[in-house]
């Protein structure tokens, strides 16, 4: 019996949409990564690019547990010396919430130019509307903890 190789033309890709509202930034990550990078279909393959596109809505109203809102810090360097920047979550959320999420995703992507391809099939939207009605994309469910 031969091993199964995944070929450019067995991929599929189609279109998933996950509504942000109240669901765990972390839980939310780990749902889109795994969407992103493939694992959720048999054909997965570590070093091929297989997954789906993902489309993220309700950024803005994605929760963080316990008191990591007010002590979560994000930080990026310019690239000289003296260049660490910090900014924290309230800040971020209140400027750009499109880019908690895509941060989270990105921490659970491979750090390499395989994962910069996987990144670039996430579209996260701060409010509920979105440009992708023409794709018709499927909803992917994730469960509220609403505790």
């Amino acid at each position: 019996m031969k091993t199964y190789s995944v070929k450019q033309a067995d991929i599929t890709r189609s279109w998933w949409l996950v509504d942000a509202d109240g669901i765990p930034l972390g839980r939310l990550a780990v749902e889109i990564a795994k969407v992103l990078r493939g694992k959720n279909k048999p054909i997965y393959s570590t070093h091929m690019d297989v997954g789906d596109y993902v489309i993220v809505v309700n950024a803005d109203k994605v929760v963080l547990t316990g008191n990591k809102a007010q002590k979560k810090m994000y930080y990026h360097h310019s690239g000289y010396p003296g260049g660490l920047k910090e900014t924290s979550y309230e800040v971020l959320m209140r400027d750009k919430p499109e880019m908690v999420v895509e941060k989270a995703v990105r921490g659970m992507l491979p750090k390499n130019r395989l994962g910069r391809s996987m990144l670039s099939k996430l579209h996260v939207y701060a409010g509920p509307d979105h440009p992708h009605q023409a794709q018709k994309p499927e909803k992917l469910t994730l469960a509220s903890s609403a505790e």
